[in-house]
């Protein structure tokens, strides 16, 4: 009897971590297939910022092989639109699944993604699936999260095609001018480096 609470007892304490560590799979491909939001992507902050707490969700830092990406190998690969990959990357406010296709444009017409560069060295594609207004509950200021998905190739990858979402909150295209300087809107993701992958 006593063994069998025991057994019962570990097991209870198992489930929650490996709930966990499925919904953190699940999670990140949910940002990358654009499926999530700005504060999910938000909520990653914290392991872009210290190697330490990334590591501690089971990425692996990689050499930054592309000086506009910060590269992580995950310890247990997840699926994104159908394909497996181990290897992710953060620029600016994009999450993206690096793939191991060589060529993104059949990917990209699976997804019905416009075309933005086409050459035979760059190829970009990508498209804006949601654009909502919301208002700051502290400054009453309206604000516009876009999420964008894309789908491209980089120099730096050869062989391999990135797939990934932007998430943005800004400012309406008509709204006054404002300070430049000022703090960015609660929720919104903190400044990464670099910009977008050439």
């Amino acid at each position: 009897m006593l063994r069998s609470l025991l057994l019962a007892s570990c097991v209870a304490l198992t489930l929650p971590v490996a709930a966990r560590a499925q919904t953190g799979a699940t999670d990140l491909a949910s940002l990358i297939e654009c499926r999530g939001d700005i504060a999910g992507l938000t909520a990653l902050a914290p392991a872009l910022e210290d190697p330490l707490k990334a590591v501690a969700l089971g990425w692996q830092p990689l050499p930054q092989a592309n000086m506009f990406m910060t590269e992580y190998r995950l310890a247990s690969p997840i699926r994104v639109f159908g394909h497996g990959t181990d290897h992710i990357a953060f620029t600016g406010s994009s999450v993206m699944a690096i793939l191991d296709l060589p060529d993104p444009r059949p990917l990209a017409s699976e997804l019905g993604l416009e075309t933005a560069i086409d050459t035979p060295a760059k190829a970009m594609f990508g498209k804006e699936l949601r654009s909502e207004e919301s208002r700051d509950a502290e400054s009453g200021q309206v604000l516009i999260e876009s999420v964008v998905l894309n789908v491209s190739n980089v120099s730096s990858h050869p062989g391999k095609t990135l797939v990934g979402c932007s998430y943005s909150l800004d400012l309406p295209e008509d709204a006054p001018d404002t300070d430049t300087d000022a703090p960015a809107p609660e929720g919104a993701p903190p400044p990464a480096p670099g910009g977008q992958p050439r």
